[in-house]
């Protein structure tokens, strides 16, 4: 009888545990925190680099075309030179790549390795645009993004194997979940609207025009009007980046509030874009 009563009292005290493990960690993401530390982003970034450069034919790398790596490593480290806001610039490695595929996307993992699709690249008009969009995968690496998303994933279990004492490879299936069709680039809606706001940031103190990222909506609205949807090209950008309404608002009330104009005559680099657009068609 003693015996129960002793289980039963176990019970009750690992119930309890459990109990509030799950609301401290429901606390824990609904203030943003991140289990990992900016030297785990930096790991986990170069093993997922690594599956990548590992995976020709899902993310073919363009590697006989050096002047448009080059290019696009130069916007990406003069955008991090250029800004003040940028925090972990010393931190991460920061490597910039290039894909060579139709798609219509750019992605970035932790640690701060961005990737930019060359079917984007000939989607865009100027290199202001371009230039937004970098700066907006450079502010999902410098928020932190998916590794919070991971905390979020992972951070019930970790803390209940704390408690049984387990201690099973995380990082192991950590890294087999991020290399599966890379599913934890998916933002949030929330993610994305606080990456549009630092690209506007980022590039204030540059000399691409700040809001050139609208220019990228513009251009998928018009692809849209034109053919009542869009798909194709564009199913891994729309899934990896949703573009509801509320974000497009977003970003118009940011340039607004900031009191910034489009001026097509200041920061925008057309012509100079048409030459490395011109290299990508060849």
């Amino acid at each position: 009888m003693e015996n129960v009563k002793i289980y039963k009292r176990r019970l009750a005290m690992t119930a309890l545990s459990f109990a509030a493990i799950f609301l401290s960690v429901s606390i824990f993401y609904s203030c943003g925190a991140n289990l990992f530390s900016t030297s785990d982003d930096v790991k986990l970034g170069q093993d997922l680099d690594k599956e990548i450069h590992n995976s020709p034919r899902d993310y073919p790398m363009l590697t006989n075309r050096p002047e448009i790596t080059d290019y696009v490593t130069g916007i990406g480290r003069y955008i991090l030179n250029s800004s003040p806001k940028i925090e972990y610039k010393s931190v991460f490695p920061y490597k910039f790549q290039v894909i060579n595929d139709t798609i219509i996307n750019a992605f970035c993992t932790p640690g701060g390795f961005v990737y930019v699709y060359t079917g984007l690249m000939k989607f865009i008009d100027n290199e202001a645009t371009l230039a937004g969009v970098m700066a907006h995968e450079i502010a999902h690496a410098e928020r932190r993004h998916m590794t919070q998303r991971l905390t979020s994933y992972y951070g019930v279990s970790l803390l209940m194997n704390i408690v049984l004492g387990n201690n099973p490879n995380t990082a192991a299936e950590i890294l087999a979940n991020l290399a599966t069709g890379l599913g934890f680039l998916a933002n949030s809606r929330s993610d994305e609207e606080e990456a549009d706001n630092y690209s506007i940031k980022y590039l204030m103190t540059s000399k691409y025009y700040p809001g050139a990222i609208q220019f990228f909506f513009d251009k998928i609205l018009d692809e849209q009007k034109k053919k009542g949807t869009v798909g194709g090209a564009f199913d891994r950008l729309l899934s990896t980046h949703p573009l509801p309404q509320d974000r497009i608002d977003n970003v118009k009330e940011q340039l607004k509030n900031n009191n910034i104009k489009p001026d097509p005559t200041k920061g925008i680099y057309y012509d100079e874009y048409q030459i490395i657009k011109s290299k990508l068609t060849r």
